[in-house]
């Protein structure tokens, strides 16, 4: 897989904000940033209301999933181009959860509203609504999604790729500093477990290191490439960054991305946690 069959430019993506089957769509941690303004003809994904099952942990269904797409005027035969701020935080979940689902013709947007907005490049206000679809979904990839029991059996035997921040890792906080320090039980890190923060992968615009520059990065951590490998952050959405350095990018076949995150596996009871720096990145 070449960078191409999932990146694309801010100056290709200006080309073909029009283009037939082309379908743009914003998803950022802050829900409310598409409002101030967007790429325009663009969509928004609310990651925390429309990706999230409403009782239950998990995410929408196959059938919810249907149900969003097909709203938001996206088809099966649709090119989607992700993107999002924070070097496309949300937006690598959003394709993730994507890929998770069957839809092969997604790509990101490389660098994000990030790029977008340093090239100069114009953003529109107004709400977009496109036509409804009949959108069908896949069953889900478990390919790609890693589950807890997984993760345990994993420690010692598999990449295990902490992407958080060196003070979340050692135990010194339990999720990003901006945010409240809450929803695990225990602060740490899973045993063997190697610490490379998900925003290395990215340059200063935003848009992603070489692969020359990822393999090295990842491999002084102590990644081994001959491993199958999971990646987990706090809720999974670094992770899923993360997952498309190594799976998208690098070509690592056997990459799966753990959603439940230290959200879920702090909150255990009876699994083995370490504290301490170990090897960061």
């Amino acid at each position: 897989m070449s960078r191409e069959d999932v990146l694309v430019s801010a100056a290709w993506s200006e080309e073909n904000l029009s283009a037939p089957g082309v379908v743009f769509v914003e998803v950022d941690e802050d829900t409310t940033a598409y409002d101030g303004g967007h790429i325009p003809g663009a969509v928004k994904i609310d990651w925390r209301n429309e990706l999230q099952d409403p009782v239950r942990r998990d995410f929408v269904d196959r059938a919810g999933f249907e149900k969003l797409l097909s709203a938001k005027g996206i088809s099966n035969d649709d090119t989607v181009v992700l993107y999002g701020g924070n070097n496309n935080w949300f937006a690598a979940y959003a394709y993730w959860y994507f890929k998770l689902y069957g839809h092969d013709a997604v790509k990101l947007l490389d660098g994000g509203r990030k790029k977008w907005e340093l090239d100069g490049r114009p953003l529109d206000k107004e709400q977009v609504e496109r036509p409804a679809t009949s959108y069908t979904a896949q069953e889900q990839d478990l390919a790609i999604r890693a589950f807890r029991d997984e993760v345990v059996d994993a420690i010692g035997n598999k990449n295990l790729v902490d992407v958080r921040s060196p003070d979340e890792f050692s135990g010194k906080l339990l999720a990003p500093a901006h945010l409240p320090q809450e929803q695990a039980q225990r602060a740490g890190h899973i045993p063997s477990a190697i610490n490379v923060p998900w925003s290395k992968a990215a340059n200063e615009d935003g848009t992603f290191r070489s692969n020359e520059e990822l393999a090295e990065i990842y491999g002084e951590a102590g990644f081994d490439g001959s491993r199958k490998t999971i990646a987990y952050c706090r809720i999974g959405e670094r992770s899923s960054h993360t997952w498309f350095a190594l799976h998208e990018l690098l070509g690592h076949e056997d990459v799966k991305n753990y959603d439940g995150s230290w959200t879920e596996y702090g909150s255990l009871v009876g699994v083995p946690v370490e504290l301490g720096s170990g090897k960061e990145a």
